[in-house]
């Protein structure tokens, strides 16, 4: 019988083991459930994502500012958001095989005993479905106690509404403004899976953005399609995104609208990042736990209200794994030859430049270590490889989504101009070491997502 083809999703996690973008963790003692550790490469992918974000959300904006809460907070927190009531999904157990699912997901789980089948199918009787809290509990303080009893934050979003005021008070910002964070959560997840598409630990970036409550439309709007724009405008292939709306049969309990950025994932259409509208109910639910007015007072309008709040939330573990399979392709060349390729967008690519020497020897090593340095210094991202042929060079930078390769050969050493090879195109170019730099960015600035 002959061995299937990989599919799509073996392929993207073989690339990412074999390339170091990401490893299964603890791997020496048998790994943990869906649990995995960045590589060299995925810790540059990571950043550059997180970067990416920031800069659109923060950097360029008056509006919006920084926040970075604890992981650990009190537990009132939890109480109040609804978290420790709230937070649950319904799940069963396989008496035979032990697996454990959720009860909404059966058609989509399968059981850990033989793949091949559904929960039950393995001729094991399924428990009643109860109700599982997703938070992970843990001990504050040298004694374990119901005293002690404190809980991994399970969204950053929690420490943002804690701060609403202190950050209202010291920065200086008045509504319309955004909080915005990028932190660890984590969620003990029933049935995590599809590679880092669901983990129990994982990145968010998210943002609240408090506005008058008479503004909420305006801007849940405006951020439903800024949001979706960002993905685009870093070559996120738009046919492959779609908006869903949420019925408000399926709101969460503080929500009035929630629109998803969907992806056409190889498993299916899958969240990205979500927006929602979440109304008052957290500075209020806050406001009343604590006894701390969390209302804001507009000193032109004499009003005072308390503001509602539009939440773009996305997971950066999953917007990178997205932006992985998007840029995967394997390309048939002319010559028959298949060159497997990664075309990131440059800003997101965990290396922008590979600077390789021709040969080594003739001084060209030492001249590609000059090069290497200056455009470090330029803080470009580069990676210096002296070793195998350049054409198998190349295709190793390719298969990482390295953007420019810029090669040292005699040219170089007689009159100081290099070749700078196009990853998409493969097209090369003659370029002054001295103008180098300039040529590199006017290139990431100007650059097209390919069709593929």
């Amino acid at each position: 019988m002959s061995t299937p083809a990989p599919s799509l999703m073996d392929k993207i996690v073989s690339l990412c083991k074999r390339r170091g973008f990401v490893f299964p963790s603890s791997e020496i003692y048998g790994g943990i459930g869906n649990t995995y550790d960045y590589g060299p490469l995925g810790v540059e992918l990571k950043r550059r994502v997180k970067d990416a974000w920031w800069t659109r959300m923060v950097t360029l904006r008056d509006d919006i500012v920084g926040l970075d809460s604890a992981i650990i907070q009190n537990p009132k927190t939890w109480e109040t958001s609804g978290h420790v009531s709230n937070f649950t999904d319904p799940m069963v157990d396989c008496k035979k095989c032990k697996g454990r699912f959720r009860a909404d997901k059966l058609d989509d789980a399968r059981c850990p005993e033989k793949p091949s089948k559904k929960p039950g199918e393995c001729g094991g009787e399924l428990t009643e479905a109860r109700e599982f809290n997703l938070m992970f509990k843990t001990n504050v303080g040298p004694v374990e106690g119901s005293g002690s009893v404190a809980y991994l934050r399970p969204e950053t979003a929690q420490g943002i509404f804690l701060n609403f005021k202190n950050v209202l008070e010291s920065s200086r910002v008045k509504p319309p403004f955004g909080i915005a964070q990028i932190g660890k959560s984590f969620r003990n997840e029933i049935t995590p899976g599809n590679f880092v598409f669901r983990t129990r630990e994982f990145e968010q970036a998210e943002m609240e953005f408090f506005i008058p409550p008479e503004q909420n439309d305006q801007w849940y709007a405006y951020w439903v399609n800024e949001r979706f724009s960002w993905y685009v405008d870093y070559g996120i292939d738009p046919s492959k995104l779609r908006k869903y709306e949420h019925p408000q049969a399926k709101l969460a309990h503080y929500c009035k609208a929630c629109t998803d950025v969907e992806y056409e994932y190889p498993f299916g259409w899958g969240e990205l990042e979500g927006i929602a509208c979440r109304t008052d109910f957290d500075l209020k639910s806050h406001s009343a736990a604590s006894g701390k007015d969390l209302a804001y007072f507009d000193p032109e309008s004499k009003a005072r209200y308390t503001p509602w709040v539009v939440e773009p939330a996305a997971g950066v573990d999953r917007t990178a794994l997205t932006f992985l399979i998007d840029a995967y392709e394997e390309q048939v060349l002319p010559d028959g030859d298949v060159r497997t390729v990664l075309h990131f967008h440059p800003e997101i690519a965990p290396i922008t430049v590979a600077v390789l020497p021709l040969v080594k020897k003739e001084g060209m090593p030492e001249k590609a270590s000059e090069v290497d340095r200056m455009l470090r210094q330029a803080r470009f991202t580069t990676f210096y490889d002296e070793s195998a042929a350049i054409g198998r060079r190349y295709r190793r930078q390719d298969e990482v989504g390295t953007p420019y390769c810029v090669t040292i050969d005699g040219e170089t050493l007689k009159s100081d101009i290099v070749t700078v090879r196009h990853r998409d195109s493969m097209a090369q170019e003659s370029v002054k070491v001295a103008d180098l730099e300039a040529y590199l960015r006017a290139a990431m600035r100007s650059w097209k997502r390919p069709t593929k």
